[in-house]
This record gives structure tokens, C-alpha cells and sequence, in this order.
């Protein structure tokens, strides 16, 4: 998108205003926002580097819950590509697959404050395919135990699941389990 004000450069910042319940929005590069006043000159944009960089240099007190927040030696570093975790705290960026490794003890902390409380990713489902994706997740793990049973030679329980999954299958999608 390019500058409304220019026309030239890139638009960087997307201005909302509202007055009076009436919305406005504009799209300007940095410098037609500095220079038109919708920044002043000593404000500097917030990125991602910023948010992480606070995130690694905060003081392990303020780690609500979490008493072993790993303090970073100075000489902690990958041993596959080098880069010290002082480094990786200023750039923001891992230099190797193995960083996240080397430098784990002292990630889990922030990902856990950062994720409330979790540091294993899961992923979101849209609320339109939620259903649909849930039930064929359903099916598959059912699927799975099914076959262990089967192993096992514990054919009723095997077969309490197939009937899990043909029930699941007639289902249309967004209803329930208890609902037909």
C-alpha cells in the first residue's frame, strides 16, 4: 500500500481516528507522518526486536510464579554456530537450530510469561472450521486407539471406538457428541 500523503513510499503506519462515532483511517510512510505531525520526531517506532529484546532483559523477579527463571552467563553460547546468548538477546534471532537448545532454560521463562503459563505451542482453529477440523481430529485419535486395541486383542474396546467413529462420521458438522 502506498503513502496517501506522497504517494511515493511505502505506507508504514496505519492511522485510525475517531470523532464524533465517525472513523478515519489513514495510511502514511514514516516520513509524511513525522513531517505532517502524526509522530513527533524523538518517537521511535515499537517493533518486534523491541518486544523481544525487553522480554530477554527483564529482571527474573517479575517472573510471576516461576522461581528458577535461569540467570544467562555471559559465556553461554551454541556450540554449533557461536552466537552467546548476549548476542542472541541484542539481535533477536537464533543463529542455528541448536541455539534453541543451548539457550532453553533461559527461553521457557518468557515463553511461559509470554503464553500464559504454557510453553507448548498448540495452534488455533478458526471458529467457521472449527468443527469440522475438531471432528476429524476426534476420528483420527479414536482411529489410532482403536488399532492399539485391536494389538491388544481387547476387541470390545475396540469396538465401543468404532462405534465412537461411525456416530462421529454421521454427525453433521458444528454438533456435538451428546447432540443428534
Amino acid at each position: 500500500m502506498e503513502c496517501q500523503e506522497c504517494h511515493i513510499r511505502p505506507a508504514t503506519l496505519h492511522l485510525t481516528n475517531v470523532v464524533n462515532g465517525q472513523k478515519t483511517e489513514m495510511h502514511v510512510c514514516e516520513h509524511c507522518a513525522k513531517e505532517n505531525g502524526y509522530v513527533s520526531y524523538g518517537q521511535e517506532g515499537y517493533s518486534l526486536h523491541n518486544l523481544l529484546s525487553g522480554l530477554f532483559h527483564m529482571n527474573p523477579s517479575t517472573v510471576q510464579g516461576h522461581k528458577h527463571f535461569a540467570q544467562a552467563p555471559a559465556a553461554l553460547a551454541c556450540p554449533k554456530c557461536g552466537l552467546t546468548y548476549n548476542e542472541f538477546t541484542r539481535i533477536g534471532k537464533f543463529g542455528c537450530a541448536s541455539c534453541y537448545e543451548t539457550f532453553e532454560d533461559n527461553l521457557n521463562p518468557i515463553f511461559r510469561r509470554v503464553h500464559s503459563g504454557n510453553t507448548k505451542h498448540e495452534g488455533k482453529i478458526p471458529k467457521r472450521m472449527g468443527s469440522g477440523i475438531e471432528k476429524k481430529r476426534k476420528i483420527a485419535a479414536y482411529r489410532e486407539s482403536m488399532q492399539q486395541y485391536i494389538q491388544e486383542e481387547e476387541f470390545e474396546k475396540a469396538a465401543e471406538l468404532r462405534d465412537k467413529i461411525r456416530l462421529l462420521e454421521q454427525q453433521k458438522d458444528g454438533q456435538e457428541e451428546g447432540e443428534s
